[in-house]
């Protein structure tokens, strides 16, 4: 199966972002996007990859430990920014710091499970829109599509939502077939609660 990890922003946070991206899809090259609905926005903080029903009880354990050990903290959905001419994405304020402590210990902690050997990489986002392969595509079409990106990357650079608070880390299965995939959430585990 197919799995990552991740933090689910609280209904209130994403509803925010839902209301400041919703005047977005009305602007030149929206159209052209296929934008996430709210149960694909998510802080993915490691993807696993296909990872056998047999290991997870393995990456179950290691996961209840990272939680363990890393705090709920607060974060704000903010801002916006690009992928390449590709990804449209809101950011992340807030105690940025602690969410990046927890996916890279996420990362060590499923390592084994996984195989992944990469340098760690993490770049807080939620995805909001992807554009469609631009595999063959003119150099020309893909600098309208970056300009079109960045057009909606400034129309929601100044969104700041309401704050939250992280608290939970989730395992997470991804169905993919049949158009866009369905995100079920296998395992919860509650962070480690210091106030």
């Amino acid at each position: 199966m197919r799995l990552f990890v991740a933090v689910l922003p609280t209904t209130e946070a994403l509803q925010g972002l839902a209301d400041a991206v919703a005047p977005l899809r009305e602007l030149p090259g929206a159209e052209r996007l296929r934008w996430t609905g709210a149960e694909g926005r998510h802080l993915t903080l490691a993807f696993l990859g296909e990872v056998a029903a047999e290991r997870l009880p393995e990456l179950a354990a290691g996961l209840a430990a990272v939680a363990e050990v890393n705090p709920v903290h607060r974060l704000r959905i903010a801002g916006a920014g690009r992928f390449g001419d590709r990804v449209l994405w809101a950011g992340v304020e807030g105690q940025a710091w602690a969410l990046r402590r927890l996916a890279e210990a996420v990362t060590e902690a499923t390592a084994e499970v996984t195989g992944a050997t990469d340098d760690f990489a993490f770049h807080p986002h939620l995805t909001l829109a992807r554009a469609g392969s631009s595999r063959g595509h003119r150099r020309a079409v893909r600098r309208v599509a970056a300009a079109e990106l960045d057009g909606l990357v400034a129309a929601l650079a100044d969104y700041r939502g309401p704050e939250w608070e992280a608290a939970e880390l989730h395992l997470v299965r991804s169905d993919q077939g049949g158009g866009s995939a369905r995100y079920v959430t296998l395992r919860t585990w509650a962070l480690a609660d210091w106030g």
